[in-house]
């Protein structure tokens, strides 16, 4: 047999070879052969993986027409290419570390591919309230092709697009238009996207041609007026102009699966819920005993309300910050955890968080940088209070470590140096659970000081439950925004505008329909895997987390693969049942 080093490079140069012929096509964005050929002097997945971000950045950059139906056509061609260039490679030639990279490959482009069709589907949903979106989509289309422009002719679309606008808006005035708020709220999302796309057609042609702006100039500027009158009379009517009303959009059960799989997460959201709630009453017991120890007599709410008085002044917070951080990474070091690199230990660095941003983040962010939530002085008095509350002493305690080290900032570090051709593979499941398995070891070596420190890391522990049942049940469509909020106020002890600001964060589409599920499902993968590894006696705590950080932060499926060896075929699906309750 072939050396393996020898029969990559044989493969990569048989695939070279089976996409040559597509040089004589001629056809545009690849198909002249030279994205699909590999990179010999590189590992053949490696070389993959490297010239499929690439590909998929310069797709990215090229298509990015909103309501598209050209480019999503061309996307799954695109991503039809991939499936194929992959299936010429020799998988069970590949040892393991290639085996999986394929398989993160593979992974990628099928969800890709199965994600185009939701995102088609959620778009021809608001085609009713957004009718004439073809006609602007037709428009950038052409100035993407490069094609000679007909000024008159352009002219003429304006006015028949300003027309079908007017119609539309009269029809939302008079009623005769009606929708949901999470439909209208896309519809108004997908509206300014469009907005900006005619203005940007607009403004490619303008100045730099006299004839096109001696025709275009007034009926582009009467109907951009109207599609703005639009838009307005479509938020004020399907959304409110309250802009502290939290609107989501629950994308339901199917796509939720999607989702999982994607994640290599062989549960179901019912299933995840029920894990979710089993860690809940763990808390809950935990909460109890602590409360009762702090002599409030298991009154769990008395408890939290007392550690959230045990905040420092204002002014105060950063040198808290610092001493937390220190003692952390000291803990660490001198229980030989996992190793601390001495540069990214110096690096890390403070600052502090806008008002502004404290809407949407009302704790801590991390990394490189700690992002530090504290109260301004021109916050308004019940603000400060919260902010004050919600950031105290033994809250802090209980996440500094999750931000910094051992937390992101370590994380971080090492996915920097460590099979960085992974990185367009980052999942949550692996960057949060891997800041919520030092909070869980940690809380299993008694780092908590006190009750009030345990209190504090209960409160975040069930706060990450809470995560995972109010965002899947909102996106199953069995809760409502206020819902989660209450849920967050009554069950963990939030404050009202934190927990506002939590559910808008996780609802508002900034984040994936998973990412606030991850913390905790993470968390119990990396528990579940450290307890087979290290528990088991095959690799000492320091082994165990210095080989998760090289893996980068790809799915716990496969870095499980990595570390225990597990067989693995083209074929392979999620299968790793990882939850054993409390």
């Amino acid at each position: 047999m072939l050396n393996r080093s020898v029969q990559a490079v044989r493969t990569s140069l048989l695939i070279m070879l089976t996409f040559v012929p597509s040089m004589m096509a001629g056809r545009a964005f690849g198909d002249d052969g030279l994205s699909l050929l590999q990179d010999p002097s590189l590992g053949i997945t490696r070389s993959l993986l490297e010239r499929y971000e690439s590909d998929r950045q310069a797709f990215e950059r090229s298509y990015s027409i909103p309501g598209s139906k050209m480019e999503r056509a061309r996307l799954r061609e695109f991503l039809t290419q991939w499936v194929e260039k992959l299936h010429q490679v020799d998988f069970d030639e590949l040892h393991q570390d290639q085996k999986i990279d394929w398989l993160l490959l593979s992974n990628q482009v099928r969800y890709e591919l199965q994600n185009t069709d939701l995102q088609e589907k959620r778009e021809q949903e608001t085609e009713i309230l957004i009718p004439f979106r073809s006609r602007i989509v037709e428009l950038a289309e052409n100035k993407r092709s490069m094609k000679s422009i007909d000024s008159r002719a352009a002219a003429e679309t304006l006015v028949a697009l300003g027309k079908e606008v007017e119609e539309v808006t009269r029809q939302v005035k008079s009623d005769e238009l009606t929708t949901s708020t999470v439909l209208g709220n896309r519809a108004v999302r997908a509206l300014e996207l469009q907005i900006r796309s005619l203005a940007d057609w607009y403004e490619f042609y303008d100045g730099y041609d006299p004839l096109f702006t001696w025709w275009t100039k007034a009926p582009y500027e009467e109907t951009r007026k109207k599609l703005t009158s639009l838009r307005d009379q479509m938020k004020s009517k399907f959304v409110g102009s309250d802009e502290d009303v939290i609107i989501g959009d629950p994308i339901g059960h199917d796509a939720l699966m999607l989702e999982l799989d994607y994640e290599m997460i062989p549960y179901t959201p019912e299933e995840l819920i029920e894990i979710a709630n089993a860690e809940f009453a763990w808390c809950e017991k935990e909460m109890f005993r602590a409360a009762t120890d702090l002599g409030f007599e298991g009154n769990w709410l008395k408890a939290l309300e007392h550690v959230k008085s045990l905040h420092v002044e204002p002014g105060q917070q950063p040198q808290m910050i610092r001493e937390q951080a220190i003692e952390a990474i000291n803990y660490i070091k001198e229980n030989n955890l996992v190793t601390v690199p001495p540069l990214c230990e110096e690096i890390w660095r403070m600052e502090m968080m806008s008002p502004e941003r404290q809407k949407i983040a009302p704790f801590f962010l991390g990394g490189e940088v700690i992002q530090v939530s504290f109260p301004t002085d021109g916050m308004e008095h019940e603000a400060k209070l919260m902010s004050l509350r919600g950031n105290n002493r033994h809250f802090a305690r209980a996440t500094v470590h999750h931000e910094l080290i051992p937390g992101h900032h370590l994380q971080g570090f090492m996915a920097q140096r460590y099979r960085e051709h992974r990185r367009q593979f980052r999942t949550p499941f692996l960057i949060e659970g891997w800041a919520l398995h030092w909070e869980m070891l940690l809380w299993d070596r008694e780092f908590q000081k006190s009750a009030e420190d345990r209190v504090g890391m209960l409160f975040w522990r069930s706060h990450r439950c809470a995560r995972i049942i109010f965002s899947l049940n909102f996106h199953l469509n069995k809760m409502n925004a206020k819902d989660c909020v209450n849920f967050l106020v009554e069950r963990v002890g939030h404050e009202r505008r934190n927990a506002e600001a939590e559910v808008r964060r996780s609802v508002s589409g900034d984040y994936g329909p998973l990412y606030q599920a991850a913390y905790m499902l993470g968390g119990l993968q990396m528990r579940s895997l450290h307890k087979q590894l290290v528990g088991g006696g095959r690799m000492t705590d320091r082994e165990f987390h210095d080989a998760v950080l090289m893996e980068n932060s790809i799915p716990l499926e496969m870095i499980r693969a990595s570390l225990m060896e597990v067989p693995l075929t083209r074929e392979a699906k999620p299968s790793w049942r990882f939850y054993e309750a409390p």
